[in-house]
């Protein structure tokens, strides 16, 4: 056990890659081919015709590919020594999911209005399955004969624990919600996604400083659904997520999609026992047993120790831990290797710290255990720390 929490101390940098995760969510998108010949609209007009779909049932198929500029994970979970899911079930959504983060990959996806929603995850013969119906929220992988069970998930649980991954349409009026005088929108050209046409919404921050160079949503022309999310970054190369309908019929799927019931033999794990387990506090960092200050709630939302310093696409987490950050040198060799890999040490009026690299989203963790977290750059987060805010 000892030597399980000195390897978790670690978990708190390898995370930042997980906050990038979160920030991206799972957005269907497509590689658009094609340019249709559709009338003109303004950005203005497209907006509203995003806000005005009402888009309640579909299914089809969609690929999502992620590159956030990690380095290889390989050999980290044995570096963990196995904390990365040691005794959770391989259905928890929140295990399952996180393969998302990295690589391309293929899903169904069907919904039928706000209460039945069903994601399935493909893997050559294998699938997980994540299916909500009304009160129940239910995961299964196929491959190790696992399922996951949240009872409640209808009723009584905060909104946002009841969601579901994200749909194109939550995406796109987040990003919407959120643009102001910091934004420029515009229409983009047309595009072909799955064989519907659709107007490219192309979004760009005017700060300085942000790392991300567009965000693209193909809109369909004919009811207003987002069909395709492709996020770019300053750094170039491959988007940093590109998904997209491969598919798509706006028909109401067959009720048969939403039940579920798990095969004989499968190992059957409750949202409550799991939860249970995770308020134990056993394994976690040392002085984190009441999960990271401020990220619990959400990342960028209110919680103790956390300051919002700027706005708009530059804006940056300030987390003050209140304990010294780990020292990468005490970390077991394969962790070690995987920080120093996508960490930089820096130096500045605040003392001195490392910061923490991917194409989105950057943390600098300074030696003091304060912690700047933003889709800005390097030098954005050395200049907050600098400014002692």
């Amino acid at each position: 056990m000892a030597e399980t929490r000195k390897a978790s101390r670690f978990i708190v940098p390898v995370a930042v890659a997980g906050v990038a995760a979160a920030t991206i969510g799972l957005v269907p998108a497509l590689a658009a081919s094609g340019d249709p010949d559709l009338p003109e609209i303004t950005a203005q007009q497209l907006i509203e015709k995003i806000a005005a779909s009402d888009t309640q049932t579909l299914s089809g198929t969609f690929k999502i590919s992620t590159d956030l500029g990690l380095p290889s994970l390989g050999g980290l979970a044995s570096g963990l020594g196995g904390l990365g899911g040691g005794g959770s079930s391989s259905a928890d959504p929140s295990e399952k999911l996180t393969e998302l983060v990295s690589g391309s990959h293929t899903l169904r996806v069907a919904a039928d209005g706000p209460e039945r929603q069903r994601l399935t995850l493909l893997d050559g013969s294998d699938e997980y399955s994540l299916i909500h119906n009304g009160d129940d929220v239910w995961g299964y992988d196929s491959k190790s004969n696992e399922a996951f069970h949240e009872k409640g998930a209808g009723s009584g649980a905060p909104e946002e624990e009841q969601k579901l991954p994200s749909t194109p349409k939550e995406l796109a009026d987040e990003v919407l919600k959120a643009a102001g005088d910091t934004t420029s929108i515009t229409v983009g050209g047309t595009a072909k996604v799955a064989g519907r046409d659709a107007y490219q919404l192309v979004i760009k921050p005017k700060q300085a400083g942000s790392t991300v160079e567009s965000v693209k949503i193909a809109v369909d022309a004919a009811n207003g659904t987002p069909l395709k999310f492709t996020l770019s970054s300053v750094e170039g190369g491959k988007p940093v997520v590109d998904a997209g309908f491969t598919k798509i019929d706006f028909g109401r799927p067959a009720a048969s999609e939403f039940t579920f019931k798990a095969p004989k033999g499968a190992k059957v794990t409750e949202g409550a026992a799991q939860k249970a387990a995770e308020e134990s506090g056993d394994d976690l960092p040392e002085g984190f047993e009441g999960g990271f200050p401020g990220l619990g709630k959400g990342f960028g939302g209110s919680g103790e120790g956390l300051n919002v310093i700027g706005e708009g696409w530059t804006s940056i987490a300030k987390i003050d831990t209140g304990a010294p950050a780990p020292k990468t040198d005490e970390a077991p060799k394969e962790i070690q290797g995987f920080l120093d890999s996508f960490g930089d040490k820096v130096t500045g009026k605040f003392g001195s710290g490392t910061v923490f690299s991917t194409k989105l989203v950057n943390a600098l963790l300074t030696d003091d255990g304060k912690v700047y977290v933003g889709a800005v750059t390097k030098d954005a987060l050395v200049d907050a720390a600098n400014s002692g805010r």
